[in-house]
């Protein structure tokens, strides 16, 4: 099948998963390592165009999650495909770490242009977001010269052994591999709903808790400030149910670590590049930080993270840090045109189409007693599943049970934290395709209830 304009509504013609798809699960099985965290739905993606995957059964899928917030401009975005295919029959690789090309210092200076971080800045390349959290737990503790760091609880970035550090989303992410291999202290995150702090009754009174408890608790006892090398925190945290920052509480962590010499490490490696009707979502909260974290979104599927930090700060001598592949022009291409795509109209388009889809699953709020919260910015958005409205209580069963009903329906969403559903679709979402999206999550809902 190939994309049309007459395509409006997902086309699911077998069983789920299909004759093919089952077998390409059964070879997976075999072959491919078993701690992928893959849902309950099995997905055997075959192509993409635009918003909408065909499996290998020749199903079609309305898809609202955009390969975890990564494909924003959609599935094989026409001037995507032409800016790689261009630069695969010049330049595909040769070591920006060893030699020189003009794709890294382009996308650096266009990073200095656009990220929440005053000139001068400078960028490090790598090949994923733990990647870029790595790069700058490293260059946090180069510059000052301090080992200990604070994450917070519902975290997510990365596994890789630094970056699993601060992570705190889940037990099975951390499960198996002993002590953290950094001194990493979590504190809650300023989640109204679920904070462990009393008196908390909405997201200021969160905010304050939180903060009271880094000053007035950790700096006093087991983690002194001027030991501290830098804070890391997710603007709107993604793994852990799609929690956006309360209004004060950026600047309030900023204040933090201007008093004492730590470094503000904003992971926008989820909420950054369009996704939330900003370009990041720190404009959101008017701070700077000192180093910012990028990937997903950046490279509309090409594997691409960077590390984008004040000059002063990338400061460190030359060979304390490198990655053969990072950096790649193929992949720098595609970042360079996904930034000039979302300039010209998705970041926008994100924005209003996230309005038109946040009012409409609050509409849903309002219908069902088992939706406890909708919460977001731009197309960036958590709908959290409860026993019910009085007692809160988390409702992952069924929370899971509506995901597969959307799935065998024709719709992709996938969950996060112990409860929520997130929606994160490719940034060309049309308002036409949210009522189709949420005419199939209404029938899902009514269908597992």
């Amino acid at each position: 099948m190939t994309p049309t304009t007459e395509l409006q509504k997902p086309v699911i013609k077998t069983e789920l998963p299909g004759a093919k798809a089952r077998e390409i699960i059964a070879a997976d099985a075999q072959f491919v390592t078993p701690s992928y965290p893959r849902p309950d739905y099995k997905l055997v993606a075959e192509k993409g165009y635009g918003v909408w995957i065909e499996d290998v059964d020749g199903n079609v899928f309305l898809d609202c999650n955009a390969g975890v917030a990564v494909c924003s401009t959609g599935h094989c975005h026409p001037e995507i495909v032409e800016a790689i295919t261009k630069q695969t029959e010049t330049l595909i690789h040769m070591c920006g770490t060893d030699y020189y090309y003009r794709h890294m210092p382009a996308l650096g200076k266009k990073l200095d242009e656009i990220v929440p971080i005053k000139s001068p800045t400078k960028t490090h390349f790598a090949n994923s977001g733990a990647e870029a959290v790595e790069t700058a737990l490293k260059l946090a503790m180069y510059h000052t010269k301090r080992q200990k760091f604070i994450s917070f609880f519902g975290s997510f970035h990365g596994r890789t052994m630094g970056a699993l550090s601060l992570t705190s989303s889940k037990k099975a992410q951390r499960s198996g591999f002993a002590r953290q291999a950094l001194d990493v202290v979590h504190v809650p995150y300023p989640n109204h709903i679920r904070s462990p702090f009393k008196d908390v009754t909405d997201a200021e009174s969160a905010s304050k808790a939180t903060i009271d408890w880094i000053e007035n608790r950790l700096f006093q006892t087991t983690t002194p400030p001027e030991e501290v090398a830098g804070i890391v925190v997710e603007v709107v945290q993604g793994e852990g149910g799609y929690i956006p920052a309360p209004p004060n509480f950026l600047k309030e962590l900023r204040r933090i670590c201007d008093e004492h010499g730590i470094m503000l490490i904003v992971d926008e490696v989820q909420s950054g590049m369009g996704r939330t009707g900003k370009m990041f979502a720190t404009e959101y909260y008017g701070i700077e930080p000192d180093i910012m974290c990028l990937a997903k979104g950046i490279g509309s599927g090409l594997p691409i993270g960077v590390c984008v930090a004040r000059a002063d700060i990338m400061d460190w001598h030359k060979g304390a840090h490198a990655s053969t592949f990072g950096g790649n022009p193929v992949c720098i291409a595609s970042a360079l045109k996904t930034i000039e795509l979302l300039e010209n109209g998705l970041t926008e388009n994100a924005r209003v189409v996230g309005d038109y889809l946040q009012n409409g699953l609050r509409e849903f709020m309002r219908k069902y007693d088992c939706i406890g919260d909708v919460r977001g910015l731009g197309l960036m958005i958590g709908v959290e599943f409860v026993e019910s409205k009085e007692t809160m209580k988390p409702a992952p069963e069924l929370r899971d049970k509506i995901e597969m009903a959307c799935f065998n329906r024709g719709l992709i969403i996938l969950g996060c934290g112990a409860n929520t559903i997130r929606w994160s679709p490719p940034l060309i979402l049309t308002q036409g395709n949210v009522d189709v999206a949420l005419a199939i999550f209404d029938e899902a809902i009514e269908a597992s209830i």
